[in-house]
């Protein structure tokens, strides 16, 4: 009967939900990314660098832009149009993107991973190491099965869901073919999203290669990779029928592993995943070479990368620390994802950015929440099943000769070393949020970034380069876009709030803000709509690269060299399942600010190196939200 698919033997539930709708219903009908106007993006450019240079500077790079905008670059552009045109199953920055990861050498803990860390569970007692990880196991792979099966709701943006999110609209929609369907979503404003990325989040890793990683995927790999204490060890948690393990047995072999009592390895292998990345494929052959291949094949095929620490936290900075990088033993940076899981049940997601960005993990991090809260596989009276897990669960022994064990050592002094100059400081801003500010008709993102803009000036008395990431998801293959908010308009609003305050009257910074405003909604607008400028002037060079040609003056230019060296990065997401992301800064004078915007209270962590005090800098971003808030309440700001 069909009913009775959804269900295991046990009756526990094999899926998430069953779409109406197929998962992938949309795929084949999402528009393509844009290749932006030449002119558009040379303009963009321009824009974006105008606040960080002086006249003489900006006049040079000018030069350097139109000359380039009316000669090689109209040749590159028209090239990278053409051969758009014959790609038309993907979009121009795909290529180009994964390779700027896979070539990228550093590595990629601390300068590519993020991480999002799960709120606690309502009800405290299934906040316990052993039944969050059990329910959380299992929603994960209830989510795998899902997608799989077709069965999970398509990803879609709605921008009126009493028309398009509901049962009729589903029904019709259906029957719209694949080919249709997104201009059937369009027409009730409603956009989907590219889920191209979705099926790298299982089974999946990225291999250490000299010059250039891989990709590797095994779908049909049934096991679940367990990290504890170092030590290595897999079980199955799918059958030979593809049903879900009973939840009562995942619980059982959990509990194994967490009271197996091996020693930590001498040489743990996962400071291996954090070396340099042509360091670490030397590395990798070696262990290939030394009969460690079946281990591997275990570790690079496994549905996920569980991992279980033996602490507690002590605060949202140790929480941080431990999802972005934590010890470097008890984790395997390579993984698409780890999820991991401390001793008081606070869990979160740490994962690596080649194959997918934030859209992606963040609705398998809100399914997983709200699945693993609403309808747990087990509670604290659940007993473990009666099974043999020492006959289920493996633990993976690792061959090491005398080079490996000094690779491992090498590995983890550098990884020490990185994660000791690292500092991650928070801070809760509670005199406002999302409501008070569109109450006031100011976009929240836009004060968000205004005040990173006027506390760099008000620390460092200059405007520097900042990033804002844009998902591009409403294309096909889209990955991202930079939205530049640093702009003659924060640049004045704040040199107004920060050097001069009373020389203004409130009203008048009251529309300084306004201007701010309105011109990074225009900017944010075009980034997801794929007209901003970053990603089209870096497929173009790209595209000289690849041909082997001398790069562009254009790209030569240090105004060009500067405006891509990011001191403030940033990227924001709100979620009812997240409760903090974070990431490392992007360059080793930068700051790495994750931040959300909730209702009544703004949330802002800040990553940072020596050269660069991440303490400060939040407090200045404290006191400009006051000075913001202030004004736009029709206050006078205290200097």
């Amino acid at each position: 009967a069909r009913w009775r698919r959804g269900y295991s033997s046990a009756g526990a539930a094999e899926y998430l939900h069953r779409s109406i709708v197929p998962t992938m219903h949309y795929q084949k009908s999402l528009p393509r990314l844009p290749v932006p106007k030449l002119e558009d993006t040379i303009g963009r450019y321009l824009n974006a660098q105008k606040p960080l240079l002086n006249d003489d500077q900006f006049r040079k790079t000018e030069e350097l832009a139109h000359h380039f905008e009316k000669g090689i670059g109209k040749e590159l552009h028209e090239q990278l149009v053409a051969q758009d045109n014959q790609n038309k199953h993907t979009s121009y920055i795909t290529g180009p993107w994964f390779d700027m990861y896979l070539k990228a050498r550093e590595p990629v803990v601390l300068n590519f991973n993020a991480f999002m860390s799960f709120n606690p569970d309502p009800k405290s007692e299934y906040n316990d190491q052993l039944i969050r990880a059990t329910n959380m196991t299992v929603s994960a792979i209830r989510f795998m099965k899902t997608f799989r099966a077709g069965y999970l709701e398509p990803e879609v943006f709605h921008l009126n869901p009493e028309k398009s999110d509901t049962e009729i609209f589903k029904k019709i929609i259906r029957f719209v073919p694949s080919s249709l369907s997104w201009f059937g979503a369009y027409m009730v404003n409603a956009y989907p999203l590219d889920m191209s990325q979705y099926f790298r989040l299982f089974n999946s890793t990225r291999l250490p290669k000299l010059n250039r990683d891989e990709l590797y995927t095994d779908a049909k790999a049934k096991h679940l990779l367990v990290l504890r204490n170092g030590n290595f060890y897999i079980f199955d948690v799918i059958d030979r029928d593809g049903n879900m393990l009973k939840p009562s047995e995942i619980q059982a072999h959990l509990k194994y592993i967490l009271s197996d009592n091996s020693p930590a390895p001498a040489f743990p292998l996962g400071y291996l995943s954090s070396e340099n990345r042509d360091t670490w494929a030397l590395l990798r052959k070696n262990l290939l070479d030394n009969g460690n291949e079946e281990a591997l094949q275990k570790v690079d095929s496994a549905v996920f990368c569980l991992s279980l620490d033996d602490f507690p936290l002590k605060d949202f900075v140790h929480l941080s620390h431990t999802m972005l990088h934590g010890d470097g033993a008890n984790r395997w940076y390579d993984k698409s994802f780890n999820l991991i899981i401390t001793k008081d049940g606070t869990a979160g997601i740490n994962f690596e950015h080649s194959w997918g960005d934030g859209v992606a993990v963040l609705r398998f991090q809100n399914e997983v929440f709200k699945d693993s809260t609403k309808a747990p596989a087990i509670s604290p009276q659940s007993q473990p099943a009666s099974v043999d897990s020492s006959r289920a669960v493996q633990k993976l022994d690792f061959k090491l000769n005398d080079a490996l064990k000094a690779g491992i050592t090498k590995a983890k002094q550098k990884f020490d070393a990185s994660v000791e100059a690292l500092s991650i400081n928070m801070i809760q801003f509670l005199g406002g949020g999302k409501d008070l500010l569109k109450q006031k008709k100011v976009s929240p993102d836009a004060v968000a970034q205004l005040a990173f803009q006027m506390a760099f000036l008000r620390q460092y008395n200059q405007t520097v380069a900042t990033y804002e990431s844009c998902s591009t998801a409403a294309f096909k293959h889209g990955r991202t876009e930079t939205i530049r908010p640093a702009s003659i308009h924060t640049k004045k609003c704040s040199e107004a709030f920060v050097r001069e305050p009373s020389k203004h009257s409130t009203e008048e910074l009251h529309k300084l803000i306004v201007e701010c405003s309105k011109y990074h909604g225009r900017l944010t607008k075009e980034a997801a709509m794929g007209q901003g400028f970053d990603r089209h002037l870096f497929g173009l060079r790209y595209l000289a690269l690849s041909k082997g040609t001398a790069l562009p003056d254009f790209y030569q230019d240090q105004a060009y060299a500067r405006l891509n060296h990011n001191i403030i990065s940033t990227s924001t997401l709100v979620s009812p399942a997240v409760q903090l992301g974070g990431f490392g800064p992007v360059v080793s004078d930068g700051f790495g600010v994750g931040y959300q915007v909730h209702d009544d209270w703004i949330g802002c962590n800040v990553s940072s190196y020596p050269t660069r005090n991440g303490k400060e800098f939040l407090q200045c971003i404290y006191k400009s939200l006051e000075d913001i808030f202030d004004v736009l309440k029709g206050k006078k700001i205290s200097n």
